[in-house]
Formats: structure tokens, C-alpha cells, sequence
């Protein structure tokens, strides 16, 4: 397939609010060894890129400086080595960058085939959220079925996957969120107790139900040492986020008399060998979720391309349940 020259793209003019955002023209990417051009469809928006546009996570050297970390649409041109995907195959990938344009070019073992019955609307949503959850409750938290399970931000994009295939795999799922219509969103989803932390503390919640085994983190701060203190002896704190502070006081004798594990990880530095471990792991244990309709993206809301702004503004807001996409095609 010949490909056109330009591509229309969102470019983050200086760093700062939702409004550097602006269209632009740029050159469509050619594919190297091992690598995949798409056609982009729809292109998610995840809190990453809003730290990338305010100028605090910049992308690795390698990468495209265009925001955008996970896209769905076809495959218009395949790089030497690759032997999976060929041209007009539909896929859903995980991006080193580069998702808010007309084209993206990505390592060919970082795109899944869009699941049986999905559109590809839903499947843009999947991997930066996939990929995430699966490589820190599962392969990092190595959460296992009958353990309490405690997700923070349960409505958001990571939350609302993190209770739906915790859930799945048979533990009791806990999840905090700032309103009742969010709590009833956490409930719908599956998850067993939806806690309002606007009024209640979900640390005297977690101890009268055996505190938990593993808790999932991306708010920080004070969260941190609370964490702790709702973790059962032998408990795990996985921390993906930040988004009240990375400095916390913290007790470490505790965590030596109770063995608790604190860790953490973020997606995008991996190397291209990690995330196609990542992505393996989906497809044999989550892929057959999605296709059967057991777990699903939860979808708040949709933007043009050339409306990337609104879409970070509604995402910096607070007050969307689930993810938010980009039209593209």
C-alpha cells in the first residue's frame, strides 16, 4: 500500500495546560525491523499523556514526541521481520507515543488482534490499560483467586479494568471512589464493596474485612502509609501513580515484622521485550474474557482529534467513569 507523505496529528506546542494542543501537520512514519504502521481509527487518552503535554514525563529518546500511548485501526505497512500482521488486518497496540495522529508506527509484538465482537472504538481502550493492570496486579502483584483485592480511583480507566478482571480471576474486589454515582459504578462492575472516600476511610473498612492482600495504588502521598496500614501481614502495595505525591513517611519496621512488599512500575520505559511478554499474557488469559463478554472497556466519552483538548480537560476533571477516546478515521 503506497502511503501518503503528511498526516494530520496533535502536537504538544510548550508544556503546559490542555490548551497547548493544537492540529498540525507531520511526516506519516515508515516502519523498520520488526515494526507496524496502523492506520489509526480511534486513539485512547490516559493520565501519562496529560503528564507528558504539562512537560513531567517526557518520551524515551526513541519514540515519537507526539502524546498518545494506545490506538486501534488497520495495518497499512509491515517492517522486515514481521511475519504476524499483514496489510488491512485490524489490530489494537500499545504505542511508544505517537496515537494522536493519522498514523503510528509501533513494535509489531505490541499489537493484539481486535477481539471477536468489538468495534474498534473499544478496542483503543484496551492496551495502555491492559498492559498495565495485567503486568502489575497479576505478573507484579501476583494476585491470586480468594485474596482481597483493593483498587484505588475504581472509576477510572485503570480502575474500572483492575476491579472487572480481578474479579474474573476470583478475588474479592474493594475499590475507593469520590462519589455515590462512582461507587455504583465500582458495584455494577463487580466490585464486592465500593468505598466514598470523600466519607468514609477505607482503612478501618479494609481491617474489619481482614485488610488487604493486595492494594493497587496511583493517588500516593498520604495514601501511602494508609496503604500500609490496610495491608494484611505478608500484603502487597503495588504504586502506578502519583497523583497527590511521591514522598511519604513511612514506618519500615513494619513492613519488616508484617513481610509486606512495596513495589511499583511504569509502562512506558519497559523494554520492547518486556511489553511483548505483556502482550502474550493477554492474549491467552484476557483476550478469551473479552471475546466471551465477561470483562469489557468501560466507555465514558469520545473526541475528535482536533478536539484533544476538550478530551484532556474532561480527564483532568475528574468526573469521567472510564476511558475517553479520540476519533481519528
Amino acid at each position: 500500500m503506497t502511503l501518503p507523505e503528511t498526516m494530520r496529528a496533535v502536537e504538544i506546542q510548550s508544556p503546559g495546560g490542555p490548551e497547548v494542543l493544537r492540529l498540525c501537520e507531520r511526516p506519516v512514519p515508515q516502519p523498520g525491523a520488526g515494526q507496524i504502521v496502523i492506520r489509526v481509527a480511534w486513539a485512547g487518552v490516559n493520565r501519562p499523556d496529560a503528564l507528558q503535554r504539562a512537560g513531567i514525563y517526557a518520551p524515551p529518546p526513541d519514540a515519537s514526541d507526539l502524546p498518545g500511548l494506545e490506538a486501534a485501526g488497520t495495518v497499512v505497512a509491515v517492517g522486515p521481520g514481521v511475519a504476524r500482521w499483514e496489510e488491512g488486518d485490524e489490530v489494537c497496540a500499545l504505542l511508544p507515543g505517537g496515537g494522536y495522529a493519522e498514523y503510528v508506527c509501533t513494535t509489531a509484538d505490541h499489537a493484539l488482534p481486535v477481539p471477536p465482537g468489538m468495534s474498534l472504538r473499544e478496542a483503543a481502550c484496551l492496551p495502555e490499560t491492559f498492559f498495565t493492570v495485567w503486568s502489575n496486579i497479576f505478573m507484579r502483584g501476583e494476585l491470586r483467586a480468594g485474596e482481597r483485592f483493593l483498587v484505588h480511583g475504581g472509576s477510572s480507566g485503570i480502575g474500572t479494568t483492575a476491579i472487572q478482571l480481578a474479579k474474573a480471576f476470583g478475588a474479592r474486589v474493594f475499590a475507593t471512589a469520590g462519589s455515590a454515582q462512582k461507587c455504583e459504578a465500582c458495584l455494577r462492575l463487580g466490585a464486592d464493596r465500593a468505598i466514598n472516600y470523600r466519607e468514609e476511610d477505607f482503612v478501618p473498612i479494609l481491617r474489619e474485612e481482614g485488610r488487604a492482600n493486595l492494594i493497587l495504588d496511583m493517588v500516593g502521598g498520604d495514601y501511602i502509609p494508609r496503604n500500609v496500614k490496610a495491608l494484611a501481614d505478608e500484603g502487597r502495595l503495588v504504586q502506578i501513580a502519583f497523583l497527590t505525591g511521591a514522598k511519604a513517611m513511612l514506618n519500615f519496621a513494619e513492613l519488616m515484622t508484617r513481610r509486606l512488599v512495596i513495589t511499583g512500575s511504569t509502562l512506558r520505559p519497559q523494554s520492547n521485550l518486556a511489553k511483548a511478554k505483556i502482550a502474550r499474557e493477554l492474549e491467552v488469559q484476557v483476550w478469551p474474557l473479552l471475546a466471551a463478554g465477561r470483562v469489557a472497556p468501560v466507555m465514558d466519552s469520545e473526541f475528535a482529534l482536533e478536539d484533544a483538548a476538550k478530551a484532556h480537560a474532561r480527564m483532568e476533571s475528574s468526573d469521567h467513569i472510564g476511558k475517553i477516546v479520540l476519533k481519528v478515521a
